[in-house]
């Protein structure tokens, strides 16, 4: 089971702790594969897992069909059920669904769409306003919710710098600090920002802090829960969350692959949902975020 990012790390340890739960509700036995959100570490891992033969492997599909369906379509004729969680792999889902290829995480490109349009209604924002989106368009697939967002404040008629989140940030938000810092200074008029990735959501109070902002000069609005996201909204710095359920990514995609094994049931494609979580909600999904659930 690839939980995709750092052991312990922001969203990764939600979609673990699922995962956990699945293991124990269900009885198999799981081997956890970390990745640092990094593709080609991913698809390196995949390799050497098959080659351990599984019953089943739930994969990330950051690393886009182009470079994972050849290395599935190795694994799945040696009886190895494939499934996949976070981001879709569109192709070969639909060339294996009959033996148990399902897919558990939201629409990519619908979820930063909704987030970018639920933006610019709650803050009020206009055309001409400028808005940086910091996300991940390089990544097959992945990119297409960061696509999303973009389209949508820009069809609201916003300025939108766009920077791509480097390897060093993915795998450690904090990294991220610098290029937060000089992307403001150069652009002091920036009214909102949105960061799409849940490790860089849950960072926005010390970007901003580092900056010399105070929570109500910038709009925040990104991905996903965390207990640091949670006291972000709490304390103004982060405005507008849109919730994946990675808990769910977790539990699900074992359960598929279970389902599959004993029962021979096809792949379920479930959508995990695109609620969203702001200063309105937050103490209803706090308990449940401070335990990683949520």
């Amino acid at each position: 089971f690839f939980p995709g990012g750092p052991e312990g790390g922001v969203f990764a340890v939600n979609v673990y702790n699922g995962a956990v739960q699945a293991e124990k509700d269900l009885g198999p036995t799981v081997e956890y594969v970390w990745s640092d959100w990094d593709p080609q570490k991913m698809i390196q891992q995949f390799q050497e897992v098959v080659a351990t033969q599984p019953d089943g492997i739930a994969v990330m599909g950051h690393p886009g069909d182009e470079a994972f369906d050849p290395l599935i379509d190795q694994a799945v004729p040696k009886g190895i059920i494939v499934t996949s969680q976070n981001t879709t792999l569109p192709i070969v889902e639909a060339k294996y669904a009959s033996g148990g290829f399902g897919y558990v995480g939201q629409d990519l490109y619908a979820a930063g769409y909704a987030l970018g349009a639920e933006s610019v209604r709650r803050f009020g924002l206009k055309a001409g306003d400028r808005a940086m989106v910091w996300g991940l368009l390089s990544q097959p697939t992945r990119g297409e919710r960061t696509k999303g967002a973009i389209d949508a404040l820009e069809e609201a008629g916003l300025t939108v710098d766009y920077l791509e989140i480097d390897s060093a940030t993915n795998a450690d938000p904090a990294a991220g600090t610098p290029t937060f810092t000089g992307y403001v200074s150069a652009n002091p008029d920036v009214k909102l920002v949105v960061t799409d990735h849940g490790g860089l959501t849950a960072t926005l109070e010390t970007y901003l802090k580092s900056t010399g902002k105070g929570p109500d000069d910038i709009f925040g609005a990104g991905f996903d829960l965390s207990p640091a996201t949670v006291s972000a909204i709490r304390g103004g710095w982060t405005d507008l969350v849109i919730d994946q359920q990675p808990w769910l990514q977790g539990y699900l995609p074992i359960l598929q692959i279970c389902l599959t094994k004993v029962y021979g049931f096809s792949g379920l494609h479930i959508d995990t949902g695109g609620g969203f979580a702001h200063k309105d909600n937050v103490d209803l999904l706090a308990p449940l975020a401070e335990k990683n659930i949520r």
